[in-house]
């Protein structure tokens, strides 16, 4: 059956385990995140399709079938796997993205190389996506494509299909142009993204830098600009806007633009917390735990994610502070990239070695000042974690949300926990009551640590309580609501398709 709105995603919406000798697809263990959010649209609409890649051997077909139909708690959904042989993936993913745009994205262009790019291999890919929705899209239907690598699907849909309303949606950073017009693809990548009806941000900062990105580089007409929407106001951090663009004309063809956070499932971390195994879990971690402050931080191995500089800041905290020895413990989860990705090696090499530094300096047979872990935990042995720590420190050099932070702090209904958070984190727009911190700043990530070790119990319940109704009222629900009613918008919408440009 042809589908209303068609997902397209890198990502499969499960995960594949053996049982037996047979592979068999499992609902995904953490019920937060990307995938389970973009699942949550399954249910709203009459009939949808994912569109993702898995890999296949090389010469040979696919040990596979391309097309399966899943039944879950989320509701019935085909899944269309495209069969992805493994000097593609590497192009596609490993080279091309994550060496040539990652670091451009967040506005990192000493680390941008394109010396193994194969851009031929990477639109090919884009263009085995774009075909896949279009066999799959109803007439009329929605394609909703996800992230910057599949940035080159859009032309194809709409070269294919002129009927299909066209959304995208960037999980990630989008750089003002004086770091996007470094990528020598510019010009390619922005043409498809004016093909969408719809182009969506997390926070309005990146929908200014793509409105600015666009004003340069195309005669674009008519932006429209309005407030910033209730909760992504605030003044005063690195990434706030009071205006956001919301639109904008190439020719006859409008472009929508949204910056809209995702956000957590709340309601269901908080009932997941107040379970009796949940609280034995909780008292568990702490009693293995005799540290009077326990700080946590949850994320995988990326030269953005910031994890070097924290580090650093908690080991000159352990050398200006020595009454801390002993009286405090950090948690480290920094979980391993993928194999083929290079560019991530480097940075866990030195993340190991300074926890092994701090560790082999200051720790004693019975302290350890890190516990470093590269392997995920489970959703529920996260949330109690989240619950038993006192400081959750978040403090990326650039992300386009953070979901952990928000994760945090539904987790700590007892309205206490200190929350660390970088300004450069998209989250922080909406989380002004975090200890909101500029990572490149030295003095500033010592100040935000010894105030989170010594914020006053009534100063805690405060900010939390602030933040809490905050994540609950912005709630996946809440995102879910406001992406179907653009949904709702566009297929309404009469407008005039893109010119094919010259």
């Amino acid at each position: 059956m042809a589908a209303q709105l068609v997902i397209v995603y890198h990502r499969q919406p499960y995960e594949e385990q053996v049982e037996n000798g047979r592979v068999v697809l499992r609902e995904n263990r953490s019920p937060n995140g990307i995938v389970p959010a973009l699942k949550g649209f399954i249910g709203q609409v009459d009939s949808a399709s994912w569109i993702a890649w898995k890999k296949a051997p090389a010469g040979k077909a696919p040990g596979f079938e391309r097309r399966v139909t899943v039944r879950d708690s989320y509701g019935t959904y085909e899944v269309v796997r495209l069969p992805l042989q493994a000097e593609q993936i590497s192009q596609f993913y490993h080279v091309t993205s994550k060496e040539a745009l990652w670091p451009v994205l967040n506005s990192f262009p000493s680390l941008y190389s394109s010396e193994n790019t194969q851009w031929s291999t990477f639109r090919e890919v884009n263009r085995l996506f774009a075909e896949a929705a279009c066999q799959e899209a109803a007439p009329g239907a929605v394609v909703w494509v996800h992230d910057y690598n599949l940035w080159l699907v859009p032309q194809f849909l709409r070269r294919m299909r002129p009927d299909l309303k066209i959304a995208f949606f960037h999980h990630t950073p989008f750089p003002g142009p004086d770091v996007f017009n470094l990528l020598p693809w510019r010009d390619e990548i922005l043409d498809n993204l004016l093909s969408c009806d719809l182009v969506g941000f997390h926070v309005p900062r990146y929908a200014c830098n793509f409105a600015a990105v666009a004003q340069g580089l195309r005669d674009v007409r008519d932006v429209r600009w309005e407030p910033a929407a209730a909760g992504l106001e605030r003044h005063g951090s690195a990434l706030a806007e009071p205006l956001t663009p919301v639109s904008l004309r190439m020719g006859a063809h409008t472009v929508h633009i949204d910056a809209f956070p995702i956000g957590t499932h709340a309601e269901l971390i908080q009932q997941s917390m107040a379970t009796p195994q949940a609280r034995e879990q909780v008292a568990q971690i702490r009693a293995r735990l005799p540290e009077r402050k326990v700080i946590v931080s949850i994320g995988r191995v990326d030269y953005a994610k910031g994890t070097k500089e924290m580090l650093l800041t908690y080991e000159r905290l352990l050398r200006r502070r020595p009454e801390l020895h002993g009286q405090v413990k950090l948690l480290l989860t920094a979980v391993a990239a993928a194999d083929g990705m290079r560019v991530y090696r480097r940075s866990q090499q030195t993340i190991e070695q300074v926890v092994g530094r701090i560790n082999g300096h200051f720790g004693t047979l019975s302290w350890q000042p890190v516990v470093l872990s590269t392997t995920p935990m489970t959703f529920q042995e996260t949330l109690a974690h989240y619950r038993a720590a006192d400081i959750c420190w978040i403090t990326p050099l650039r992300d386009g949300l953070n979901l952990v932070a928000k994760e945090f702090v539904a987790a700590h209904d007892e309205r206490d926990g200190v929350l660390v958070l970088s300004e450069f984190a998209g989250a922080a727009v909406e989380l002004g009551d975090a200890l909101l911190v500029n990572p490149y700043s030295i003095s500033q990530m010592d100040s935000a640590i010894d105030r989170a070790l010594d914020m006053p119990p009534d100063d805690q319940h405060r900010r939390m309580q602030r933040m809490q109704e905050h994540v609950q009222r912005y709630d996946i629900g809440h995102w879910t609501r406001h992406v179907l009613g653009w949904f709702d918008t566009l297929r309404a919408a009469r407008d005039l398709p893109l010119a094919e440009p010259a």
